[in-house]
């Protein structure tokens, strides 16, 4: 028996996850997968989302914990792969409502130095629109 056919979402990223789109994935695994960001702010910018629809960061809980750290693991490992310094590289959630889908999503974006004005700004360091993605394992730790 043919297995059902999957319906598309109105998430985009959801439908990548499930090869609705024409996205080349440069990571997967029963977790997570990561492919490349469509307005990239360096020659790497990558996103790295969990195939479980979680909207964005308020909707984390302590049960996702081991998903953060492997989705933050994982942009590394890709990192290391490419041949760039995390040194060189920054990591970051958009806090909402400053997203633009709303679908998790963690940037790695490298080399950090190669990034323009606007970039800088849009994927500024811990300001109150992009967070670190230690300042979010802080967040679900506190509410555990």
């Amino acid at each position: 028996m043919a297995s059902p056919a999957i319906e598309r979402s109105p998430c985009v990223f959801c439908n990548i996850v499930n090869k609705l789109e024409n996205t080349e994935l440069l990571f997967e695994d029963d977790e997570v997968c990561v492919f490349r960001d469509i307005k990239p702010a360096t020659g790497f910018h990558v996103l790295t989302i969990p195939k479980r629809h979680i909207d964005d960061v308020k909707s984390l809980t302590s049960a996702d914990k081991q998903l953060v750290a492997k989705m933050l693991r994982t942009a590394k490992e890709l990192l290391a792969k490419n041949n760039l310094s995390e040194d060189d590289a920054r990591f970051g959630y958009h806090w909402p409502p400053f997203r633009s889908v709303k679908h998790l999503h963690l940037h790695t974006i490298a080399p950090e130095s190669d990034m323009g004005y606007i970039a800088r700004m849009i994927f500024m360091k811990n300001s109150y629109w992009f967070v670190s993605p230690e300042y979010v394992e802080k967040m679900i730790e506190e509410s555990s």
